[in-house]
């Protein structure tokens, strides 16, 4: 499975045609405790760079936007119940949403994980 990073902060987990989308670390320690995450729906068509998601923190709300373009497959309802899994496990069981890959050629210019250690450790 490969794994890409935006400059907004977003990681998206590629296997197969499938791309799971969520935080990375660094985002959700900027934003401080998770109390409200809304999701999109599942049917939904997201463009690459388009609203997504919302999460809201006790210091902030903040866009999640869609690393590339595709179709809202499933959403994290344990997010519902449990918002502060994107602070406890923001790269894992904090994941937001689940989407196809459109356009293969839309992960150009996204950052493998070494890169988007660079770029974090330059802010």
């Amino acid at each position: 499975m490969a794994r890409y990073f935006t400059d907004e902060h977003e990681w998206i987990d590629v296997e197969g045609d499938t791309a799971t989308v969520g935080i990375t670390d660094y985002a959700q320690e900027q934003l401080g405790d998770i109390v409200f995450v809304e999701l999109p729906e599942v049917g939904a068509v997201i463009d690459k760079g388009g609203d997504a998601a919302v999460v809201e923190s006790v210091k902030a709300a903040s866009d999640v936007y869609a690393p590339i373009g595709g179709e809202v497959m499933e959403a994290n309802a344990a997010l519902e119940d449990d918002p502060a899994l994107v602070n406890t496990s923001p790269e894992e069981d904090g994941w937001f949403f689940k989407m196809t890959i459109g356009d293969k050629s839309e992960f150009e210019g996204l950052m493998d994980g070494k890169a988007y250690k660079s770029f974090v450790d330059g802010l």
